[in-house]
């Protein structure tokens, strides 16, 4: 009886980490990149929040060894600055 329903993550190209636990993200992340890929979201706004910055960290280090993001920066001042990242995905077609 400790088996969690799966979360149901609208498909949008904005994904908010703040209800997921770190041991959760990289595969989160993993799976709403493809998700998106299939969807033809070529761009996602990763919101992780500003705090002491240990789960952008975290976000970092997966975007910068995962095979489907293009590149990323952090926010501007009109989309979350440095409490949020903005990924850009590799097309899926090549």
């Amino acid at each position: 009886m400790d088996e969690i329903d799966p979360v149901e993550i609208p498909i949008n190209g904005e994904l908010d980490l703040h209800t997921f636990r770190p041991s959760e993200v990289k595969d989160l992340l993993e799976d709403y990149f493809e998700a998106c890929s299939e969807k033809g979201i070529a761009s996602v706004r990763v919101i992780h929040g500003k705090g002491t910055g240990t789960l952008r960290e975290t976000v970092h280090a997966f975007l910068k060894q995962s095979a489907v993001v293009d590149s990323f920066r952090l926010g501007d001042e009109s989309s979350g600055s440095w409490g949020a990242t903005l990924v850009a995905l590799k097309d899926s077609n090549h």
